[in-house]
């Protein structure tokens, strides 16, 4: 693949190549000047190693792209994780799955390796080859320990009595007040990126509509979006327009399942059998409108395929259903109660630690890729909260907002079209650079793709950020003097992706 570097190579961005001692300077101006770090990768380019950091700009939709070559001998980068906590857990899986070290890190213990990982095995490698044997092993993982009278552990999973993916929780009580919580993840890492490497752009459809089972349009949406940057594919009105709606019926389904799922956990079971029912009612639409009930199989690169619109009328009912199951929640005093002032997360930690999404947005930021990264004209408008108090009632009264604001942006699209041609112009092809980044709004929040192409159209790499990856640690700092009984509510209120996290 041919890179070009200090010019524009993609959709509002630019590709800047750097040395080592560089970068904190470049990365420090660039978070000084509003810039996020968005993604951090590794890459194996055969003859070296190099580093891709890239910084989104939510002003102005810029993407500032610094690589640093480094020598496979000895790779080593000054870390970031002093400028941004983001970049700090990038930095700690570059680091375990591409050897790739992080210079003064403050927090240097592995993140996605576990115990049974030999030891100097770095999968994301080309030469790393299949799984050694197990051998000498990086033993115990160094948890936190909580000292002082009273003080007891309480060990969590992985393994779960509920239909969930493996996650280990160690607290630290006192009483039931959680003094701290440390979430271990990354017990079934699948190498997902690495099963893109050397296949077609047609056949890596399917996978990245699998990056998180509830995600399917928010993960392969991105990935075209990447692919449609990095080849100058245009996509025309009409198929953006169909993405857009694809994506707030994939946010509408799992928000409502969340409603549902919360009001349970608190006791009020039957509100959420009736969630369920409505959840099952947007399934069958979703099978309607795409032949798939998690909408797959409708966005390829270029075009976006509806078997049928959604009919706004029977949205419009579905949002009335849901409301009332909304009301009846927060006037039930025992409901309203566990929600209210449960597990803060204040703005100030949801900015420190970058959080994403509804997590985010609950707790008073204003972070939303429809937008601040738009793929229609003109963009979405930013979403807003009357509440943010960043607690669990915070968090289930943002879930309830989207789901009408999903609805009526469905609404407000598909009046777009009949205003306009049914014939509208194509688009005006991009540059083509060979790499490509996309970025969409999820319904958890944030994600982004970036993909390189090697010169026979086969992809050489593609970097996945779930917005899980960032929002995990935001958890256990809400959770602090919590109790622990409200541990399975406040993590619902995040519900956070396994299978988008451990890649």
């Amino acid at each position: 693949m041919t890179r070009t570097f200090g010019e524009l190579v993609g959709h509002r961005r630019t590709a800047q190549l750097i040395a080592p001692d560089e970068l904190p300077g470049r990365a420090l101006s660039l978070l000084d000047s509003g810039y996020r770090v968005a993604l951090v990768a590794g890459h194996d380019d055969g003859d070296g190693l190099r580093a891709v950091y890239l910084f989104t700009d939510a002003a102005t939709d810029h993407r500032v792209e610094l690589h640093v070559p480094l020598d496979p001998a000895d790779p080593h980068v000054p870390s970031l994780a002093g400028m941004s906590f983001p970049a700090g857990r990038f930095e700690r899986e570059m680091r375990d799955l591409y050897g790739i070290v992080p210079d003064d890190h403050p927090l240097p213990r592995r993140l996605v390796r576990h115990f049974h990982w030999p030891r100097c095995w770095n999968p994301m490698l080309a030469e790393a080859g299949d799984p050694p044997a197990f051998g000498a092993v990086d033993g115990p993982y160094p948890f936190r320990t909580v000292e002082g009278p009273g003080v007891y552990e309480i060990p969590v999973g992985p393994v779960h009595a509920g239909m969930i993916e493996p996650g280990h929780f160690r607290f630290s009580v006192v009483g039931e007040t959680i003094l701290n919580l440390k979430a271990r993840l990354w017990f079934v890492h699948k190498g997902i990126e690495k099963l893109f490497q050397g296949r077609r752009v047609n056949q890596a459809i399917e996978l990245a509509e699998r990056v998180s089972g509830d995600t399917a349009v928010g993960h392969n949406l991105a990935f075209c979006l990447a692919v449609e940057d990095a080849l100058g594919i245009p996509v025309p009105p009409a198929a953006r327009r169909s993405r857009a709606i694809l994506l707030e019926l994939e946010r509408l389904y799992n928000h409502v399942t969340d409603i549902g799922a919360l009001c349970n956990d608190v006791g009020h079971g039957i509100l959420n059998a009736h969630a369920q029912r409505i959840r099952e009612q947007l399934l069958r639409i979703n099978d309607e409108v795409t032949g798939h009930r998690l909408l797959r199989g409708a966005i390829h690169p270029g075009r976006a395929t509806l078997v049928r619109p959604p009919d706004p009328m029977v949205l419009a009912a579905i949002g009335t259903d849901i409301a009332e199951v909304v009301a009846l929640a927060l006037d039930h005093s025992v409901v309203h109660d566990r929600f209210a002032g449960t597990a803060v997360l204040t703005a100030a930690q949801a900015a420190d630690l970058g959080a994403l999404g509804y997590v985010a947005r609950a707790s008073g930021l204003t972070t939303d890729a429809r937008h601040d990264h738009p793929f229609l004209t003109p963009p979405l408008p930013r979403a807003t909260h009357s509440r943010t108090d960043g607690d669990v009632l915070s968090r289930f009264l943002v879930r309830a907002g989207e789901v009408q604001e999903s609805i009526a942006v469905i609404t407000g699209v598909l009046d777009d079209a009949r205003d306009h041609d049914q014939t509208p112009p194509t688009a005006t092809p991009g540059p083509v650079s060979g790499s490509g980044v996309g970025i969409v709004e999820g319904w958890r929040g944030i994600i982004v793709h970036r993909v390189e192409l090697a010169a026979d159209g086969t992809l050489s790499r593609v970097k996945i950020v779930d917005p899980s990856f960032v929002n995990w640690p935001a958890l256990p700092v809400a959770l602090a003097d919590t109790i622990v009984p409200d541990f399975p509510l406040v993590n619902k209120s995040f519900n956070l992706s396994y299978a988008g996290n451990d890649l």
